[in-house]
């Protein structure tokens, strides 16, 4: 497929994509993602909410550390930065109307390359915004959230918030303000934070506590800041354990919880939960997602998902619909993301170079998502799952264990009563069950 520049379209032969059904064969369309089938009291659009990173697909040119680029797309062309942002973002705008994305996100530095020039980084910053504003309100597509990169600039090479030297920390306080900036102005919905060198490579010369305190400052003065000029969005931490540092802050759901809830940042933020993130730190997606709605904290997602051979974070499109289910099982339950969605953090593979792979693999991806859902609705509307999970605390429900949750017993009570009932028969967790009702609805 060829594509080109200018007042022409990057891709002519791709259609729009619409919904033929599940038994369709057009590679474009889609087969589950049906945008207004209502599921469990609203329509699909509104459970999902997707959302294209704009830095994957749009900035990723398929290098690795063992080679070149191989995403010689033609929107990366020109010489000037401006006009190659505004190619770039044609070429965007182009493919997520034809996909039927609502939202995207972006760091600011994917919007337009930047300097080492604060002022001139501002200029930039806010040419291309009042672009993307015009095609925003010409297409509808909304800003899901915006970020600033503050990890790949060799001056973060010991963090931002976190740097030891204060001279960072004000480099990475300017350009927060000035991605929050663009990110008010597009009517971004919500702001996230992804400490991606906040952590330490090193205890031995690494002050743990102090750093953390900056983190948590830093995060006050950036909340503070867009709180007065009228921001009412969330604020979101993405947890990452590992890579780039050996050890980051911002380790698991669980982590960035206590960290919140430690330095009173709890009624402003939440968690955008990623699932190679959660697989980095030794979790399943589902634990993650879990942590979080346990505690009225899930906020948006990252969507992909790992390698399971290489233990580094891949970034491939989420295409396991057994996984996706129990996923959308517990988003279900817990009401829906709190401001967020769906965000597709993930990239075509190197050796995926027609620019119809971005189609391919957001319309499968889309689609796992939705059967996912439909799956998990079915689940929770027509089997016994919720009502055999029930059963297993049903102890809790009245008599003793009832006032144990009350906290009407003592340990002493809990001595007496455990003489009286002599020993508890054993009573099976019945989880192979459990699994057969999960892949009985897939």
């Amino acid at each position: 497929m060829s594509i080109t520049t200018g007042n022409q379209l990057y891709f002519p032969q791709v259609p729009a994509i619409v919904y033929e059904g599940p038994g369709s064969d057009n590679p474009f369309a889609f087969r589950w993602y049906d945008a207004s089938r209502v599921v469990a009291g609203k329509p699909m659009r509104e459970h999902l909410r997707f959302a294209c990173a704009y830095w994957h697909s749009f900035c990723g040119s398929g290098a690795d550390p063992f080679g070149a680029p191989t995403h010689l797309f033609a929107w990366n062309n020109k010489p000037d930065a401006l006009d190659r942002a505004r190619d770039k973002m044609d070429a965007a705008f182009e493919f997520i109307t034809k996909l039927g994305l609502p939202y995207y996100c972006f760091h600011d530095v994917d919007l337009i390359d930047f300097t080492d020039d604060i002022a001139d980084n501002e200029k930039r910053l806010q040419a291309i915004t009042t672009y993307a504003l015009e095609k925003q309100k010409s297409s509808g597509v909304k800003l899901l959230w915006g970020t600033a990169n503050l990890f790949s600039h060799i001056r973060y090479m010991n963090g931002a918030a976190t740097n030891p030297d204060f001279k960072v920390v004000a480099h990475a306080g300017a350009q927060v303000k000035a991605a929050l900036d663009a990110t008010m102005a597009l009517g971004g919905e919500n702001y996230v934070f992804w400490g991606g060198r906040e952590g330490y490579m090193s205890l031995l010369n690494t002050n743990m506590k102090r750093e953390q305190e900056h983190m948590a400052r830093f995060l006050h003065l950036a909340k503070d800041y867009a709180r007065q000029q009228g921001f009412t969005g969330n604020f979101f931490i993405e947890p990452k354990p590992c890579e780039p540092t050996k050890h980051q802050y911002d380790y698991d759901a669980a982590t960035v919880i206590g960290f919140l809830r430690e330095y009173d940042l709890l009624a402003d933020f939440k968690l955008n939960i990623e699932v190679n993130h959660a697989t980095l730190a030794g979790h399943t997606f589902q634990h993650e997602l879990q942590v979080a709605a346990d505690q009225g904290m899930l906020g948006s997602m990252d969507a992909n998902r790992g390698d399971y051979q290489n233990g580094w974070d891949t970034d491939q499109f989420p295409n396991n619909i057994h996984e996706l289910t129990e996923a959308m099982l517990i988003i279900l339950e817990a009401g829906g993301f709190a401001g967020g969605g769906i965000n597709f953090d993930a990239k075509i593979r190197r050796n995926s170079t027609d620019p119809e792979d971005l189609f391919h693999a957001h319309i499968g991806a889309m689609d796992s998502f939705a059967r996912a859902l439909l799956c998990a609705d079915a689940i929770l509307q027509q089997s016994e799952y919720r009502s055999l999970r029930a059963q297993r605390y049903a102890s809790f429900d009245t008599g003793e264990g009832q006032q144990f949750e009350q906290g009407k017993l003592s340990l002493t009570d809990l001595r007496r009563l455990a003489e009286t009932y002599g020993e508890p028969p054993l009573t099976s967790g019945r989880q192979e069950y459990f699994e057969n009702i999960i892949n009985r609805f897939i």
